[in-house]
């Protein structure tokens, strides 16, 4: 017969099993923190034994997950309101992080990483609510269509994450807080075969979490 820890880690494998079947419409950076703040409320169930329950742990750190506070809900109204008329979208993921999708027609003039001016007052305001909530992580990823190849649009989406970036960090946040990628053309939102489509997919989202860790 299995011991109470042996019978919690088997419940907890197979929680992690459904967990991930769960998790497999969402995207990369939500699939993660979303098992981790998962797995935190599953290792809260595992008793007895120091061990497995350090190793548990460990791995619930490694993944981490976001809280949803009175901050975040704040930190969004205000880029909502920031954001207003101008193409901006303002959401709270599924795992608990504020996203601004900045359309690249929008934020970049075509095949250009140079910020438009309509945006700044959004990634003012962004950098403003930044510089008072320094315990908050920052991503900002840059996103294509599917035209013109990886060779072409993989450099593109990480020159815009990256001139994103460099107009908060001018404007007083540490760089050492924000991270960035470019997905290229892999993470579309919409049909690339309509030029509606395209334009939806040619984005910059910035993700800005809590984390839940301590």
């Amino acid at each position: 017969m299995l011991s109470v820890p042996d019978r919690a880690l088997t419940v907890s494998a197979l929680s992690i099993s459904l967990l991930l079947g769960a998790c497999a419409g969402m995207s990369e950076g939500e699939r993660s923190t979303a098992i981790g703040a998962s797995l935190g409320a599953i290792a809260g169930g595992v008793i007895g034994d120091s061990r497995r329950s350090a190793l548990i742990g460990a791995g619930v750190g490694a993944l981490g997950g976001y809280l949803w506070s009175n901050q975040a809900a704040q930190r969004k109204a205000a880029m909502e309101r920031a954001a207003a008329g101008t193409g901006a979208e303002v959401t709270q993921t599924a795992d608990n992080q504020l996203r601004i999708s900045l359309p690249s027609d929008i934020t970049f003039d075509a095949g250009r990483a140079e910020i438009r001016p309509e945006i700044r007052p959004v990634l003012d305001e962004l950098a403003r609510n930044l510089r008072t909530q320094p315990a908050t992580t920052v991503r900002v990823v840059g996103h294509s269509d599917n035209s013109g190849g990886d060779a072409v649009n993989d450099p593109l989406s990480v020159n815009r994450a990256a001139r994103t970036r460099d107009y908060l960090v001018a404007r007083g946040v540490d760089a050492r807080r924000i991270l960035i990628d470019g997905r290229g053309s892999r993470e579309p939102v919409a049909d690339n075969g309509t030029e509606s489509g395209r334009a939806l997919n040619r984005r910059v989202e910035i993700l800005v979490g809590e984390p839940a860790r301590g």
